[in-house]
């Protein structure tokens, strides 16, 4: 046990704080992989999120929100998936190409709503470049056929001299739009879901989608549908055919057809059934769920990689979650996701968030930047390079579905070619600062470290466009030789920017 005394601490802001410091050890040369920068790509589903509003006074000449993309393009986005999501296991892409007065509007029976199809293929692929973006098309593995696969695979990505090509060439695009990632159906094993298939089925059908797609370009990575339907998620769920075999299967017979498996999950549905759901310490141990699935379907996929003997590797598409709310919490169970998805960089090589309009506020007077967007920030700009592998030695608490979880969460990246290490530490605790000793276990450095932390005055604190509760404030730290004291405060991300020599 820690001993305690009552201190006065905080860098940024005083706190009482009663126990010893945390240590937490990086080492340069202990490296787990290469950070894809795609881990900071974003989801559209719906296109009247808050995107394309042509009635909108802030509509650009193609109908989008010129607010919100001037807002995206300060995150670097480097993909977005779309158009699904839910919505796609019931749409047709033909319905959203051609001029758009000729265009059908369709019953989408997955949200209950009409679909205009006013933002289409070639829309979504206008606004991915305007924002500096790839593209991430989710086909329909539902009610769509193998034929509307590949079509929709020649009319993107093949030159001309087609039907479809020249059909795109028709609309208006000479040249191909490249889509270059292409993702297998949508939580094909939720009972929810439009043409849910049990395995057998789904795998049946995206083994021969993915064959018919990259005859038409070899170049296209493939996304085959990993598991959605979780205990708690539906009261259909079988525990002895759950989410762990789907994984399975689709991995044991789909490896050397595919590039990523996907794993969706809105990590708050693991707390359901608890009496204290939204308690800020059940909120701050979801990060323990999202390490969980990347490390069982790691091991699936080395398991069926072994099996197979295939050279072709397959990595993990983490392509829907989610922070939820415009407040701290929410900057907090943000930056949880990024740091699970930095400390497993070897495996996980794209995650999506839910939704790409969820990084900003909106209202009459135009958009803002709300409690997401300051988090996502810090880290899609400076955490680059290659993960590190940290030691966190600190206090830990445990709740009702997780034990011995780290007051801190922590991870850490070397960007070799700026000469920095980029430290993130979220302090979970909700009333207590944590001072800690942070040791450079080799390598020389300037003495000087930049440290931007995120915090507010309650968990609770909010960003409106009048008043910004939760931002980020930067401070110079200066340092002797390999070791930095720091006091993280109660409720806050702290990243540090520490330049070696």
């Amino acid at each position: 046990m820690f001993s305690f005394c009552i201190i006065l601490y905080g860098l940024f802001s005083g706190v009482l704080l009663s126990q010893e410091p945390a240590v937490i050890k990086i080492d340069p040369d202990r490296k787990i992989g290469a950070i894809d920068q795609n881990i900071y790509g974003s989801f559209l589903e719906s296109p009247r999120r808050g995107l394309y509003e042509p009635e909108s006074r802030f509509a650009d000449e193609n109908g989008f929100r010129k607010d919100l993309i001037a807002l995206i393009r300060e995150l670097n986005v480097p993909v977005i998936r779309w158009p699904g999501g839910n919505f796609v296991s019931g749409y047709n892409w033909e319905d959203g190409i051609g001029p758009k007065d000729k265009r059908p509007a369709r019953l989408d029976i997955a949200w209950n709503r009409i679909e205009t199809n006013q933002m289409g293929t070639d829309e979504y692929v206008k606004f991915c470049k305007l924002i500096g973006a790839e593209n991430f098309v989710c086909i329909n593995a539902g009610t769509g056929t193998l034929d509307d696969a590949r079509h929709w695979v020649e009319y993107c990505n093949y030159p001309k001299g087609t039907y479809y090509s020249d059909l795109r060439i028709k609309y208006g695009n000479e040249q191909p739009f490249k889509v270059k990632y292409w993702a297998l159906g949508n939580e094909l094993d939720g009972p929810w879901q439009l043409g849910h298939k049990n395995k057998e089925d789904y795998v049946k059908f995206a083994n021969e989608a993915a064959k018919l797609m990259q005859l038409v370009d070899k170049d296209i990575k493939i996304i085959a549908s990993g598991s959605s339907n979780y205990p708690l998620v539906t009261s259909d769920y079988d525990p002895k055919d759950g989410w762990i075999d789907w994984n399975d299967y689709v991995l044991d017979r789909m490896v050397g057809n595919i590039d990523y498996i996907s794993i969706h999950r809105y990590a708050t549905q693991a707390l359901r059934g608890l009496q204290d759901q939204q308690s800020f310490a059940n909120q701050m141990s979801l990060g323990a769920e999202i390490d969980k699935l990347i490390k069982i379907t790691k091991g699936l996929i080395e398991k069926a990689m072994e099996k197979s003997g295939s050279k072709r590797p397959v990595y993990i598409s983490f392509d829907e979650y989610s922070a939820r709310g415009n407040s701290l919490a929410g900057s907090l169970m943000l930056a949880q996701h990024l740091n699970s998805f930095i400390r497993n960089a070897d495996v996980v090589k794209m995650a999506n968030l839910t939704f790409l309009t969820s990084l900003a506020g909106s209202s009459p007077d135009g958009v803002y930047k709300n409690t997401l967007f300051y988090p996502f920030y810090l880290y899609s700009k400076n955490c680059l390079g290659t993960s590190l592998d940290v030691l966190t030695m600190c206090e830990k608490y445990s709740t009702p579905l997780y034990k011995d979880i780290p007051y801190l969460d922590v991870s850490a990246s070397l960007n070799e070619s700026k000469k920095t290490i980029v430290l993130n530490v979220i302090n979970k605790h909700e009333t207590k600062a944590i001072p800690a000793d942070i040791v450079l276990q080799s390598g020389e450095y300037t003495g000087i470290a930049k440290a931007h932390e995120i915090n507010g005055e309650t968990i609770n604190s909010t960003n409106t466009p009048t008043k910004e509760e939760v931002k980020i404030v930067t401070r110079e730290i200066k340092f002797k030789g390999n070791s930095i004291r720091h006091t993280f405060p109660a409720h806050s991300l702290t990243q540090f920017e520490i330049p070696l020599k």
